[in-house]
């Protein structure tokens, strides 16, 4: 029999001086429920339990995994995006709540619309927003482009596990010449974090997240935007275009989209009331 409250304080106790408290409670449920089959009331109990050898191996792993700072999402194998579970590794971008606002910001948008949209995201990673956009919006047509191989084929297998339909393409948006005509709506979560602003963030990303799908050259921080712009300009009905922002760069995306000639630029702050989403048509 296992001690439940004890295999909670030594976990505590490995985990606190890394994270904080409510981090690692909330560690050790997702761990306890997904690799020890445990209930949240003997969760909650600290009940006595049956465990076999493998499993409380795996629970160790997994907690030496968290020690050196490695994200849960990539340990449990999955993230959860807009009320779906999406499969992850270290070759895509754990999604984020504040890209979850930028689906919003879409959806919001096309509530009314009775119109068979066509959609494309642009550096899909998991492709948590294509499937996203896809649940609710099953009448629009979606494709997804990501330079990297191994993003596509978790992406392909997350559409899948999803129940959608999504044309994924590998492709570099920076070397693209055109769109196709009759885009209606183009989204992105782009590299945007200069390399100048990694001791803002945390070990745990910059050592497992994919720093292709990250960093920007501090001399060009805004070069899949002015991309992006490019090829939206050149379509002869222009579409909606909805992106992520790096929050210090919130002005200079503005005029970056003006200078193409986009007429109406709108910026959201997201939860955290930083400048985080741009609007563009």
């Amino acid at each position: 029999m296992t001690n439940l409250k004890n295999l909670k304080q030594d976990f505590f106790i490995a985990l606190q001086p890394i994270y904080n408290e409510g981090e690692v409670s909330n560690f050790f449920k997702w761990l306890a429920e997904d690799l020890l089959d445990l209930k949240t009331h003997d969760l909650l109990l600290e009940s006595e339990v049956n465990l076999d050898s493998k499993k409380l191996d795996d629970f160790k792993k997994a907690q030496a995994r968290l020690e050196a700072q490695e994200p849960i999402q990539y340990i449990l194998g999955y993230a959860e995006f807009f009320g779906l579970r999406f499969r992850v590794n270290s070759s895509v971008l754990i999604p984020r709540p504040e890209t979850e606002e930028l689906v919003e910001w879409i959806l919001e948008d096309q509530k009314s619309s009775k119109s068979q949209l066509s959609i494309l995201d642009l550096g899909t990673g998991s492709g948590c927003i294509p499937i996203a956009l896809a649940k609710h919006l099953p009448q629009a047509k979606l494709k997804a482009l990501d330079i990297s191989v191994e993003a596509l084929k978790l992406a392909e297998l997350n559409s899948e596990d999803n129940n959608t339909r999504i044309e994924y393409i590998q492709g570099d948006v920076l070397i693209l010449k055109y769109l196709a005509e009759g885009i209606d709506i183009v989204v992105s979560n782009p590299p945007y974090v200069k390399f100048d602003e990694q001791a803002q963030m945390q070990d745990n990303v910059l050592k497992n997240e994919p720093h292709l799908a990250l960093f920007v050259k501090d001399n060009d921080p805004l070069i899949f935007y002015r991309k992006i712009a490019e090829l939206t300009s050149k379509l002869t009905k222009r579409p909606l275009v909805y992106v992520e922002i790096n929050q210090y760069l919130a002005e200079e995306t503005r005029q970056l989209f003006k200078s193409f000639g986009f007429e109406y630029v709108e910026i959201r702050k997201d939860f955290r009331g930083n400048h985080r989403m741009l609007k563009a048509y």
